[in-house]
């Protein structure tokens, strides 16, 4: 799988200088004349009856909003309440060994009744202090609850949120279709506060790697405009519903370029409940490296299978290794790259097949859990053998 490295969008950034290109500022107003009011009639010898019907004046012509504007406006007025501003603090050393603060925003949003605040791992890293607003005087110190570096998720929590605020409705992200309508709202640059653009879901499934070699799976591509002070913010159908949390975008200016990437919502269902009860999402951990089988190498190194992965290093103490996985006992040169060889092939977990370390680690995070216990299809020589192994959390030393 071809992967593109992309750039996230909120977290921590040196305010040097700011150049504000205003395009388009400004407001359409609407002014509808009341309707006439009839003149008095002078009375008359002969009485008259006049039956007037009153035509209430709209605040809005009917004809200036279609259905689609109307559902994008309903969901605005209902949902922008609960997107937050995420801005915070952090004590950086500077060249002459100096300490001084530095500040980024970011975006979140509502998760729940009980002051849980949905953001990005990235708007919040190494914060020392961090601040929630609900828009206008309403700003409130938050706590970290829990965070998740590696699928770029974190849980604040606030004592009180405004009266009337509603955490957000999650939706489905099985039931996704590409051309469906994508509604993201966020703080953009950190001054334009809830903010709202409109586009499409662009892709589905997509797997990218951000700066710090972070691989995000399962993600969302959209053409709604998303900028930096985005992250963390919700992006929704046209319900209302939560379909992703806005994370990075691909541009090679650093601004919206039509491509922002939103992690799935349905990773947020499974990470955020961990991050609230434990204060850590566990990893399930197999403990091996290998290398995906081609058909050509599978010729190259007469091997018996030409699809699975070839496992060149099995980690001490993992769960892999008391299974008694085998890794590789050989080096090989082969081309201009040396391959580890002699290792176990695993071609299968639970029935389902493996093609390379991708293919294994998306199932290990999306398909198990910490304590269950996997079935691998190993081919061992010419042997074909079925191996239990009860897998593990993944050590924080993987964690960056």
């Amino acid at each position: 799988m071809t992967r593109v490295r992309f750039v996230v969008i909120g977290g921590i950034t040196l305010a040097i200088g700011l150049i504000v290109l205003m395009v388009g500022c400004g407001g359409l107003s609407l002014s509808l004349e009341p309707t006439p009011t009839p003149t008095s009639i002078p009375p008359t010898p002969t009485p008259r009856i006049i039956v007037v019907v009153a035509t209430p004046t709209p605040s809005v012509a009917p004809e200036m909003i279609d259905v689609g504007e109307a559902r994008v406006i309903a969901v605005y007025e209902r949902v922008s309440p609960a997107v937050v501003n995420v801005t915070t603090r952090v004590l950086r050393q500077s060249f002459f060994f100096g300490i001084y603060p530095e500040e980024g925003t970011g975006s979140g949003f509502l998760w729940d009744d009980q002051g849980h605040i949905v953001t990005n791992y990235h708007v919040i890293e190494g914060a020392q202090s961090i601040e929630v607003g609900f828009g206008g005087d309403f700003v409130r110190q938050a706590t970290i609850v829990g965070a998740d570096p590696l699928n770029d998720l974190a849980v604040l929590r606030v004592d009180e949120i405004p009266p009337g605020v509603q955490p957000i409705e999650l939706g489905d992200g099985a039931s996704l279709r590409v051309g469906q309508r994508a509604i993201a709202i966020g703080n953009p640059f950190g001054q334009f506060e809830r903010t709202l653009t409109t586009g499409v879901i662009s892709a589905l499934d997509r797997t990218i790697t951000v700066d710090d070699d972070t691989v995000l799976r399962h993600v969302i591509q959209t053409d709604a405009a998303i900028n930096r002070g985005n992250s963390g913010g919700p992006l929704l159908d046209s319900f209302g519903r939560l379909i992703g949390v806005n994370t990075a975008i691909y541009s090679p200016t650093g601004t919206s370029a039509g491509i922002g990437l939103a992690i799935s919502v349905d990773t947020v269902k499974r990470v955020i409940p961990e991050l609230i009860a434990h204060g850590r999402y566990r990893h399930p951990w197999l403990g091996v490296l290998g290398y995906g089988i081609t058909p050509a190498l599978a010729r190259a190194l007469d091997l018996p299978v030409e699809q699975g992965l070839l496992v060149a290093r099995v980690y001490r103490d993992s769960p892999a290794a008391r299974a008694g996985i085998r890794g590789a006992r050989r080096e090989l040169i082969l081309g201009n790259r040396i391959i580890l060889v002699g290792g176990d092939i695993i071609v299968a977990i639970d029935g389902q097949p493996i093609e390379d370390m991708e293919a294994l680690a998306d199932y290990l995070e999306e398909q198990t859990r910490v304590g269950q216990t996997v079935t691998l299809d190993i081919v061992r020589g010419t042997r074909r053998l079925q191996v239990p192994v009860e897998l593990e959390e993944m050590p924080r030393r993987w964690y960056r």
